[in-house]
């Protein structure tokens, strides 16, 4: 159902390296790029976008907005949120279980916006 998600960002070369990193991890790099945007993804598949706000504002961390991105395996949540801490990121919650078959690691990147990285099973 969800093309692709855009965050805002005030940095977009601080940015670009948290999620170069994190899209590197994860198999995939830049879909897309040109002044003032960057996407990430596959081609058939959900991506993430950022960007600096259109209206020329600041970019803002919205309250109960997080991103979740699908892991491999536990060991891919791990790695996850250790390149999010190694690339301008904070923590939110070390990987571990968060209920029966969901193991799951919060992080935020450089900007504030919270993210996950998880699996199933």
């Amino acid at each position: 159902m969800i093309g692709y998600v855009t965050l805002g960002t005030r940095d977009l070369g601080r940015a670009a390296v948290f999620y170069d990193a994190i899209a590197a991890e994860m198999g995939t790099g830049r879909t897309m790029e040109f002044d003032g945007f960057i996407a990430w993804g596959k081609p058939e598949g959900t991506g993430i976008c950022l960007t600096r706000p259109f209206d020329g504002q600041s970019a803002s961390v919205g309250n109960g907005v997080m991103v979740a991105l699908a892991a491999t395996d536990q060991a891919q949540v791990q790695r996850l949120h250790d390149i999010a801490l190694a690339n301008g990121g904070s923590d939110e919650g070390a990987p571990g279980f968060r209920g029966e078959g969901f193991y799951a690691a919060y992080f935020r990147d450089p900007d504030g916006n919270k993210l996950n990285a998880f699996v199933m099973g």
